[in-house]
């Protein structure tokens, strides 16, 4: 057996401790989409006030992104990571403890400042870990576990807050009994608070290899970000990313709330179920995106994506109500290859100061603040359903970069040429 590309086994640990990082960040940061329901219930809130839950957390990407990098130059990976794991840990057990609207958009900005933290730390630590011949196949099984994580939340969430099915003396109803009879969700963050101290007690006792950037992995200095931000190719891309995630919560985070006012569905229940399904179908929407590259120009694939993702919106937004429980997952599944066509696009539109890059990119995770926020917004002053027509706005900005990007590279694909 040939063992010159085998993985060290003393690195194996370090792939687990990614996959699970990459897990965890998935199951807390979609599982707003399944409470949002009961926190504006709980919380008795607005729409716009609702709204500015996912602000928070996203908003704390867009502020904490770019200093993540500079952070990972100056401290160990082992360093950060044990921090963000035991402020996770503090903020979700926190806000467990005294449960509050004010309480919890800090604990969301805190757990969000956390998350940007770790989204910098894993990539290099995956591909140093895994060695760099297994990379592309690690990254596909870490979105894979990102998409699994999305997919089961809702259900820990039904899990918790549904009493009618719950065997006495189950954890359920012992994490129940530890926060208010009326705020059953908030038992959540309770097991977000062991979750993230058990990490954090892995990584102390964890081995961690060398890791070395590569120039690409690099944060770069002060000046390369002022270059990239002259260029408005750059902000054209950021634009990119902020409107697809953007769509994504807008999307994600107003479905049982939608579903609830307009069709009278149970959001503990059936919008807990669609929730989930808008998450398993982006995942599995992106396994047939990587498929599909092989075989079509990326530009094609996003306009045509773009297009089918409009049409089924518009779809959920009109019809009954089995359209709308059709039709939201559906959107889920055509938007998936949206963040990697538009990421390498950029990419591959510049010759250098790709770090730097990389981190005005990821800062555009922020739309999933702002987006939202604005849905929400426009919800309260005229109607939901009309505020998630705002969508539709996001995705024709994408849709235009199908026809007026020009990559330095274009991805390579397989000709089906008849013999």
């Amino acid at each position: 057996m040939d063992t010159s590309t085998a993985i060290p086994k003393r690195y194996y640990s370090i792939i687990a401790l990614v996959m699970l990082v990459f897990f965890v960040i998935s199951f807390i940061t979609n599982i707003l989409n399944s409470i949002i329901v009961d926190v504006k219930t709980s919380f008795e809130l607005s729409l716009t006030l609702t709204g500015f839950l996912p602000f928070t957390f996203f908003i704390a990407y867009g502020i904490m992104s770019i200093p993540a990098g500079f952070l990972c130059e100056k401290y160990s990976e082992r360093s950060l990571l044990s921090i963000s794991f035991f402020v996770m840990a503090v903020a979700s057990l926190g806000f467990a403890i005294s449960p509050g609207y004010v309480v919890f958009s800090i604990t969301l900005f805190t757990l969000g400042c956390c998350m940007a933290v770790l989204q910098v730390i894993i990539n290099p630590m995956l591909r140093v870990a895994g060695g760099e011949e297994h990379f592309a196949f690690n990254s596909v099984l870490a979105q894979l576990v990102f998409g699994g994580a999305s997919f089961l939340s809702p259900y820990l969430y039904k899990y918790l807050v549904n009493k009618e099915n719950t065997v006495e003396g189950s954890l359920a109803e012992t994490l129940r009994e530890w926060v208010p009879e009326n705020l059953p969700w908030v038992a959540l963050y309770i097991v977000f608070a062991a979750i993230a101290l058990v990490l954090f007690f892995y990584v102390l006792f964890t081995k961690y290899p060398k890791f070395e950037k590569k120039e690409d992995e690099k944060a770069g200095d002060s000046s390369s970000y002022w270059d990239l931000l002259k260029n408005k190719w750059t902000i054209l891309y950021f634009l990119g990313i902020f409107c697809y995630v953007g769509t994504e919560q807008g999307v994600g985070n107003w479905i049982s709330q939608f579903l609830s006012q307009y069709h009278g569905l149970n959001p503990q229940t059936v919008g807990a179920d669609t929730v989930s399904y808008f998450w398993a179908m982006l995942t599995v929407g992106c396994l047939l995106g990587l498929l599909l590259l092989k075989f079509m120009d990326s530009r094609k694939l996003l306009i045509w994506a773009t297009a089918i993702t409009i049409l089924c919106l518009i779809l959920a937004l009109t019809g009954s109500s089995e359209m709308a429980l059709i039709g939201f997952p559906l959107v889920g599944f055509f938007i998936s290859v949206m963040y990697s066509i538009i990421f390498s696009l950029a990419l591959n539109s510049v010759k250098e100061h790709h770090g730097s890059l990389s981190g005005i990119l990821v800062t555009g995770i922020a739309g999933g603040a702002v987006i939202p926020f604005i849905v929400g917004g426009l919800g309260e002053l005229m109607t939901l359903k009309l505020g998630m027509f705002f969508l539709i706005i996001p995705l024709v900005f994408i849709l235009t970069i199908g026809f007026w990007a020009k990559p330095l590279v274009n991805n390579k694909t397989i000709s089906l040429g008849k013999n």
